[in-house]
Parts: C-alpha cells; structure tokens; sequence
C-alpha cells in the first residue's frame, strides 16, 4: 500500500454504479445479499431519532490533502487488467471478471487473457440489478480461501457481483494493524457497518478488543466463519446484529468509549421496521456520535464513503468540524487500486480518517 498526497486541486470524484453502488438497499434483501451484493449490514435510523447536536467548538484539526491510499495488491489479490466497463481480478486461486462503470479506458491485455477467467458475472452494471456468475472451465462452488494480511477467510460469489471483500480497504486495514501493535497499551475498536468481519480480525490479531456491528444476521454469520477460519475463536470480538445508529446512541447513554471506529455507511438504507437512512442527512449526526464515545486518548476515527456524488472535500470538511476541539490531523481523499502493470489505477472510493497525536 502507497500513501501520496499533495496540494493540487483534486478532481471530483463521483460514485455512482461503482464497485461498492449501495444507492438501493430493499427490506426484501436483508438477511441475503442486497442490492451490491453485500449482506445488508448498514445502519438504518428513522429522521425523528436524529434530533440536531451541540455545535462542537475550539480549533479544528490540522488537514493533509489530497492524500491517495494506493492498494497494489498482494498474495491473495492483483488488479490484473480493466477497461471497456469491466475489470479482471485475481482474488486467492480464481481470475475473475466483474462489471467497473469506472474503467472508461481500453482494455491493457488481450482477449485472450480475459477469456482465461474462472468466473464473469454477466449483469448490469447497476448494484441494484441482480446477475449470475457463469464459470467457462469448471463449475465453482460458492466459497474459497482467500488470504490476506495473514488473515484466512472466505470469498464467495454472490448474486450482485461482489465477493466478500473490499481488497482497496488493505489501506484501512494495515493502517488499523499499525496503530495498535504501535499504541502501547490496551485498544478498544468500534467496527461499524462490519460485513463480513475482515478488518474485525485484523484488528483482533493485532491485540484489540473489538466489536464488530451489522444489521445483517447473513452478515454476521459469515463474520464468525471468518473467524474460525482465521484461528481467532479466543480473541475477544463482540458481534453485534444491530442497528449502527441505534447501537451507538445506546453507547453514547452508557458512556462506552473506544480508541478506534471504523465506518463505512451506505448511501442509502432501509432498516427491518422501515427505518430509512439517508447518508448526507444522517451522516452528520453519525459522526457526531462517534466522536461521543472515542476515548479521551483516541487513536482514529475512519470514514469510508462509496456511491456519494461528492468530492472528497465534502466529508473532509465535515470530519474537521466534527473533530473541532480535539487536535490531531485530518487527511482524506480517495482509496484506489494499482493495476499489474503499475500504469493506471481504479478509484473506488472517498475517505477521510482523523488521527489523534
């Protein structure tokens, strides 16, 4: 993972019909795979639960922009070639190919190395269409090891062209890893919106206390195959099968403090008694909430947003207003993957994380 940042106006960065789209997220879906094919682990919380909060006050935060967190794979993931509205991928032992809206370049590779594919999702290119995975040499099951940051779990086709894993958030998570190992006591993480528990156990290994929250028993399920896959059934991880907001603001009334929260919110949601979610209505109030409950000696707090008409100024802004007061560094930008050949990268995604000194 390389980290680049500058001072050149950044472009804007839109995100619609991305790799990570969740602009659609149906009640149906919640407990299968939702409209990105990602359990549906995101928060949802009725407009009358949000009241408005204290305006926070003092100095904001210093800031770093743009900052560009590069993943250029590893042993268990490579961007191997995209282009033409798709990208071709190496996720553990499978080549596989998925629609990218992005990828408005020609392809770098032959046909010929395209059509060596384990498994193409054929598809629209919008998350809110389901597809099917059709596999040109052998019939694949469901699942397969991957393996990444020493941890072991699964990837599994889903039927909205995703694979359980996020492989631009290596970033986040090596990041993560080297905050604790280098933090020098005890560290409690909040893993917000958690999927399938990835950065959970990467986190855990590292010798966190963590708990880990989705509104997805699916999502959760998974996570906890994850993690005896990993050999991590003895560290301490909380699973939660809860509302995020809901979770939070009970947490916030029980003074519960963490050094560490990791948020990665959708666009838009429904919750199982129609709660509705709407990311730049709620996600103030969101943020608010966690910087409530980080601790007095805080280490971070990470925002990963997907599918937002934005610039990433839009939710830097936000996070140093949010962290008014409390000192550190604010950076953001956007996270992207490196192709094979180190020509071209893919953006995927904006962040911005607060890191306290």
């Amino acid at each position: 993972m390389k980290e680049r940042h500058g001072r050149n106006r950044p472009r804007r960065a839109g995100r619609q019909d991305t790799d990570r789209d969740r602009s659609t997220r149906p009640v149906s879906a919640r407990d299968g795979a939702n409209a990105a094919g990602k359990p549906a682990k995101q928060s949802a919380v009725a407009a009358s639960t949000t009241p408005p909060r204290e305006r926070r006050t003092g100095k904001r935060p210093e800031q770093r922009i743009p900052v560009i967190l590069e993943t250029a794979g590893s042993d268990g993931f490579q961007l191997i070639d995209s282009g033409q509205g798709e990208k071709l991928e190496q996720y553990g032992p499978y080549r596989i190919v998925r629609p990218e809206a992005q990828a408005l370049w020609p392809r770098q590779l032959s046909e010929a190395e395209w059509a060596r594919a384990d498994a193409i999702f054929s598809g629209e290119q919008d998350d809110e269409a389901t597809g099917r995975w059709r596999f040109p040499t052998t019939p694949l099951g469901e699942t397969w090891p991957m393996r990444l940051l020493d941890i072991d779990f699964h990837g599994r086709f889903t039927a909205f062209r995703h694979v359980g894993v996020f492989p631009e958030q290596l970033a986040h998570w090596t990041f993560l890893r080297e905050q604790i190992a280098n933090a020098g006591r005890p560290v409690r993480v909040l893993n917000l919106f958690g999927y399938t528990g990835v950065a959970s156990l990467v986190a855990a290994k590292a010798g966190a206390e963590v708990t880990h929250v989705d509104a997805s028993k699916k999502a959760i399920g998974w996570a906890r195959e994850n993690q005896a896959l990993a050999g991590l059934e003895d560290r301490p991880i909380r699973w939660i099968c809860d509302d995020a907001m809901k979770f939070i603001a009970r947490e916030e009334r029980r003074d519960s403090r963490y050094d560490i929260i990791l948020t990665d919110p959708p666009k838009f949601g429904r919750g199982p008694n129609g709660e509705v979610w709407q990311l730049f209505d709620h996600l103030p109030v969101m943020l608010d909430i966690c910087r409530s409950i980080l601790s007095d000696d805080a280490i971070a707090l990470v925002l990963t947003a997907y599918s937002i008409r934005a610039s990433f100024y839009s939710i830097h802004e936000l996070m140093r207003e949010t962290m008014r007061g409390a000192g550190g560094l604010v950076e953001s930008g956007e996270l992207v993957l490196r192709e094979a050949s180190g020509d071209r990268a893919l953006s995927t995604s904006l962040f911005s994380r607060w890191i306290g000194t």
